[in-house]
């Protein structure tokens, strides 16, 4: 039986009105929208979904990791409710805020523990930092080949195949496992459950691991140093054309944009 291991992420939901994001005074964290419960980073979503699609075929154990503080218990058992097998939330106050290498090394430590895993699947980057680095940094911790930006992952024997993007196509690359994969978007949404499924999944019990479980006397200090988040500024810049007739408003249109061009 195969055993996948697939990493979570709980963000703020990208799909949330802009205004509704805060900065805090410091300028060092962004303040949750009110009103809007967090959600699974979709690229994660991906993740998940290729392990399932697995699972469809052959049998297989999905194990599902998300780190934090805090943690939405009832967002994350989402990943129950559509097929996985196990949730393991990593909860304590220092892994708070971290960066990627810190993030890495905290999820790195925990599949070291979980010990037997043929795949581990992560989103190809997150939502909310887009940095893409925690996926490959846990590949280097672990020591195992790391395949990044995939459409779609296949098993075979004791191999994965998986179809790699790349700029002008993509490429088909093999490996051995065990090996860390990391999902784009093109894998395809995360299936939805059934209502049953979801209220069968908030009565799961999960398993909750802080640092001394983990064997961590002190978290590594972040290696990035965040200096400042701002909301983006969007100006914009708009001219009405009038006119007697549409040909009149197009030959003014077309003067003002010979204007742009020079």
């Amino acid at each position: 039986m195969l055993n996948i291991v697939v990493c979570v992420k709980q963000v703020y939901d990208p799909e949330a009105p802009a205004s509704l994001f805060q900065i805090s005074s410091d300028g060092k964290k962004a303040i949750p929208p009110q009103g809007t419960p967090p959600v699974l980073s979709p690229f994660d979503e991906n993740a998940l979904e290729a392990a399932l699609r697995i699972k469809d075929i052959q049998e297989a154990k999905i194990i599902v990791l998300s780190m934090g503080y805090k943690l939405a218990k009832p967002i994350l058992k989402k990943t129950l409710a559509v097929g996985a097998d196990e949730l393991i939330l990593l909860e304590d106050k220092q892994f708070e805020e971290l960066d990627s290498y810190g993030t890495a090394h905290i999820l790195a430590c925990a599949i070291q523990q979980i010990k037997n895993f043929d795949i581990i699947l992560c989103g190809r980057q997150a939502a909310d930092t887009d940095a893409g680095q925690v996926g490959s940094g846990i590949a280097e911790i672990l020591q195992i080949p790391d395949i990044t930006l995939a459409r779609k992952v296949e098993v075979s024997s004791d191999k994965v195949q998986v179809e790699r993007l790349m700029g002008d196509g993509y490429e088909t690359v093999e490996t051995a496992m065990p090996v860390l994969i990391t999902a784009s978007n093109e894998i395809g949404d995360l299936r939805y459950p059934s209502m049953r499924k979801s209220l069968a999944a908030q009565k799961m019990g999960v398993t909750s691991w802080d640092s001394t479980q983990l064997g961590l006397e002190t978290v590594a200090d972040n290696r990035v140093k965040l200096q400042k988040l701002y909301l983006p500024e969007r100006n914009s810049n708009c001219q009405l054309i009038n006119g007697e007739n549409p040909e009149e408003m197009a030959a003014k249109l077309t003067d003002v944009l010979a204007g742009v061009v020079k």
